[in-house]
């Protein structure tokens, strides 16, 4: 039998995070002491309004911005204490990132921004290619593996970065909005394989969306309110 994600080991561990911004005349706290644990296998969903910092700490989690204070652990290691090039290695072996936004590169196919990772990683193009060929082909985009973004729809796009982000067999994947700009069948499609290959593969998935219903799915619901996570009520 397997083990619940409360029994697995921990990925990701924020403690007593931080985050602050100086502008010309005074200084904004977004983040005012945030507490999270994340273990294997587990979905944690985020949730809050516009502007409250969901995506400020999807950034922290993610070794894309430095605390203010606080600490961040990726399997152990503080993400403090790490310099640049480090910290661009955790997140190209470690975690998978899906936005909002799907950022793919408009001058390459989806075949080639699939591999892109991977081959900043320096893995052999020739097993890149056939295991993006693999995951495409999964997602349903076998016909589509040599279109440019531009000749894709918008559930195709984000299709293709889910595939991107999974590439490098991430331990985490940090998911901002990814349904966004999706209408709901499409959405439905690209949550239905996230949760799918994150349980399928003992991954450990953290999502913020303002959709109830995904939220909900979650195996835990916690609410970004005046700068600390909470648990979210039904």
């Amino acid at each position: 039998m397997s083990k619940s994600p409360s029994q697995n080991s921990i990925v990701l561990e924020a403690r007593n995070v931080h985050k602050s911004y100086l502008d010309a005349t005074r200084e904004l706290h977004v983040l005012r002491g945030v507490n999270l644990t994340v273990r294997e296998g587990e979905i944690v969903s985020i949730v809050g309004a516009s502007g409250v910092g969901k995506s400020t700490l999807l950034h922290l989690l993610g070794a894309l911005d430095r605390v203010t204070a606080g600490q961040i652990f990726l399997r152990g290691q503080e993400l403090s204490r790490l310099n640049s090039a480090e910290l661009a290695q955790i997140r190209n072996r470690n975690v998978g990132f899906i936005f909002q936004f799907h950022h793919l590169l408009a001058e390459f196919s989806a075949l080639e921004n699939v591999m892109i990772p991977g081959l900043i990683l320096g893995r052999p193009r020739s097993e890149l290619e056939r295991e993006a060929t693999e995951r495409l082909t999964a997602l349903g985009l076998g016909e589509r593996l040599h279109h440019r973004p531009a000749k894709l729809s918008g559930g195709e796009q984000q299709r293709v970065a889910l595939a991107r982000a999974l590439i490098n067999n991430p331990d985490l994947i940090l998911a901002d909005e990814p349904t966004g700009n999706l209408d709901s069948e499409s959405a439905a499609n690209v949550i239905d394989l996230l949760w799918r290959n994150v349980r399928e593969n003992g991954r450990s998935l953290v999502i913020v969306t303002h959709e109830p219903e995904i939220a909900q799915k979650a195996d835990r619901c916690l609410r970004l309110r005046e700068g600390v996570l909470w648990p979210e009520t039904s």
